[in-house]
């Protein structure tokens, strides 16, 4: 078994060592051009020239749970695409997003702004009644995260394109429900995965359906996010704040908006990061059950481009 490991912007040592220890039955290599056809590769963000000269590929492993760079190479069609499913970053999503609320329900940033001018403050207690949370995507990280936002007693909703069940959660699916569910919330967090369906779904029109004084909290793509109608909606006052993860361009420029504007809290992409050990460990079980003929989970449906 021969597997080439192709990952923008990671140590390739670690992950060679890595994928070794785990899979010492097999030939582990660091991808170059004009490498010999590999049977698996582990990727991610890989040119296209890597797919070009290896048509052989029974399958890749993606290092992250998104997929949507790799979706807009061209893969052949018999190459099959696995994502990572959580290997650790389903429990960071959720504290980053439970922190995200939390500081905005219990305005500790307004609190943060009195305490550095030597205010001491008090603010009137908001009912968790009045602050619904919505959760837009119910994959393996939507769903840790509207059950641990349950914890903490708010309303929560969900949202999916397939009809889900998850105790504690007002669950809501498909596009003709999409609508009476975002006017439940008033707390957005995005976790939809990047498909041509999806860009661009956070506009003026989808954004204004929250309940007034919303707050948008998006850790999923920065193409969700229309940023002028995000802007509009933030100096309108329809929208209270929001806390933004990523970005249609990472780094953020320095000139972008988003880093002086005063609702917006601005993080370096840095919600759930990949953790080595964990999808080495995930992604090495993957490789022998496709080896040996078996499903995985976390393979990607291309139509529907998750």
């Amino acid at each position: 078994m021969r597997i080439t490991f192709c990952c923008a912007d990671s140590k390739p040592e670690p992950w060679l060592e890595g994928l070794r220890a785990a899979l010492p039955q097999a030939d582990v290599s660091l991808w170059q051009a004009g490498a010999p056809q590999a049977d698996y590769g582990v990727v991610w963000s890989p040119p296209q020239q890597f797919f070009d000269e290896q048509p052989g590929l029974k399958a890749v492993f993606n290092t992250g749970a998104g997929v949507d760079a790799l979706l807009k190479l061209r893969v052949a069609a018999h190459t099959q695409i696995v994502r990572l499913d959580d290997a650790g970053m389903s429990v960071q999503m959720a504290e980053y997003v439970c922190h995200a609320v939390i500081r905005h329900f219990r305005e500790f940033g307004a609190y943060e702004a009195d305490t550095r001018a030597g205010q001491w403050s008090f603010r009137k207690p908001r009912s968790r009644a009045d602050f619904p949370v919505g959760v837009l995507g119910l994959g393996v990280l939507g769903e840790r995260v509207a059950r641990s936002l349950a914890q903490f007693d708010f309303p929560v909703h969900g949202w999916s394109q397939s009809a889900r069940q998850i105790a504690g959660v007002r669950c809501w699916h498909g596009t003709d429900q999409r609508d009476d569910f975002l006017r439940q919330c008033k707390v957005l967090v995005c976790l939809l995965p990047l498909t041509p369906q999806t860009e661009n779904l956070l506009s003026q029109r989808t954004l204004g359906l929250l309940r007034p004084g919303g707050y948008l909290i998006n850790v999923a793509r920065g193409a969700h996010v229309v940023d002028a109608d995000l802007l509009a909606l933030l100096d309108s006052g329809h929208l209270a704040g929001a806390t933004l993860d990523v970005f249609r361009q990472e780094p953020l420029p320095a000139a972008h908006a988003f880093w002086k504007h005063p609702k917006i809290t601005v993080t370096p992409h840095t919600s759930a990061r990949t953790l080595r050990d964990e999808s080495i460990a995930q992604i090495a079980r993957k490789i022998t059950a496709v080896h040996s003929g078996q499903s995985v989970a976390g393979t990607v449906d291309r139509d529907r481009g998750y």
